[in-house]
């Protein structure tokens, strides 16, 4: 029997407290989104580098991105005439408010925001009915959120994304951090301290609830992060969660964009290939240790130089000349199967998928109705 109440936010109503993350490149686009909306969850496309198949993707990213932003968001929306769908879209992308505009213009429900502080967002959305939700990992980021939102723009995050540290792709903690958790070692399961950051979850739950009060309303809250069964879902909601957000879950389900030998490589991985890296964003990513990353290491063990042929302009602050890798290439060539080349994000339970599934039996056992 489902006891998980329906996710509301605001007009917006899905039947299940299921948020489907957003993974970029290529990852989550509208087949994903669309299955996880159809299925009474809220699918997200990422829009990091959507438009990397495009014919004119080299020489116009920008706007090829734009473009499939529209396209892929109507893809979508046939897939689930009136499910929830939106975007995930980063901070750290370069010309982030022209993603933004783009996303509310092809008819985005929500917009949910990480990879830095989103402290724009709420002007770019103005006028529209699309809803707004960062993604915070600390109380501290929470707070500097809701007060520059509120004291810029006199409103609250619609809803709010705690995103921990056992989450995949870019995380928004330092290493030091990441340690202090148990969170940094090829050993996750056994040396991870729950307890710790359930704490921390206390805290952002504390200000959450300090502005809706303010303003006299409800914002509803999703743990993400290492989510992966109906007990973790479970444990979520008796810390005060309203949903979950799930990412890794979602890659070995027969809808996601990602091509069979990407899910395959999450099948294949056992606990202690899945370890942390620098991106070149600048945070700390979660993925899959292949021969990729061992390449990474060793060139910068030798103090050798990455040789980058071509910028993508994909971030606002990147130096092509002291990066260890492009991501948009390591990605893009992980969303095109050619494995050895790519950077394999992944959440810290990628090794527990043992099957290819539906996105209805995931949702399903989520929730505990398989």
């Amino acid at each position: 029997m489902n006891t998980f109440k329906p996710l509301i936010i605001g007009d917006l109503t899905a039947k299940y407290p299921i948020i489907q993350g957003g993974m970029g490149v290529g990852i989550s686009l509208s087949s994903l989104a669309g299955a996880v909306a159809k299925a009474g969850g809220i699918g997200l496309i990422s829009t990091a580098q959507i438009g990397f198949r495009d014919p004119d993707f080299l020489k116009a990213p920008l706007e090829a991105n734009l473009k499939a932003i529209g396209t892929e968001f109507e893809k979508a929306r046939k897939i689930a005439p009136k499910g929830i769908i939106g975007f995930n879209i980063m901070v750290a992308t370069k010309n982030y408010a022209l993603y933004v505009k783009e996303a509310v213009k092809a008819g985005a429900d929500i917009i949910i925001s990480g990879a830095g502080l989103p402290i724009t967002l709420p002007e770019l959305v103005e006028g529209a009915k699309t809803k707004i939700a960062p993604i915070v990992s600390t109380a501290k980021s929470a707070s500097v959120i809701c007060r520059m939102w509120d004291r810029k723009f006199h409103r609250v995050p619609d809803l709010v994304v705690i995103e921990g540290p056992l989450a995949g792709g870019h995380l928004g903690f330092s290493r030091e951090q990441l340690h202090e958790y148990g969170a940094d070692t090829e050993q996750v399961s056994a040396s991870y301290d729950q307890a710790a950051y359930d704490e921390e979850i206390r805290g952002i739950l504390k200000v959450v609830k300090e502005y809706a009060e303010k303003y006299k309303t409800r914002i509803p809250v999703a743990i993400a992060g290492g989510i992966f069964t109906r007990e973790d879902a479970e444990h979520a909601m008796e810390l005060g969660a309203d949903a979950v957000q799930v990412a890794t879950r979602f890659v070995t389900t027969e809808e996601c964009d990602a091509p069979m030998c990407y899910k395959q490589a999450y099948i294949n991985a056992a606990e202690e290939d899945i370890v942390i890296t620098q991106s070149p964003v600048g945070m700390p990513g979660r993925a899959i240790r292949n021969p990729f990353l061992k390449a990474i290491e060793e060139r910068k063990a030798s103090g050798e130089k990455a040789k980058i042929e071509h910028c993508y302009q994909c971030l606002e602050h990147c130096d092509p000349k002291n990066i260890p890798y492009c991501i948009t290439n390591a990605l893009s060539k992980a969303a095109e199967g050619d494995l050895d080349k790519a950077l394999l994000f992944c959440g810290s339970n990628a090794y527990r998928c043992h099957k290819i599934e539906t996105v209805d039996e995931v949702i399903q056992e989520l929730v505990g109705e398989a």
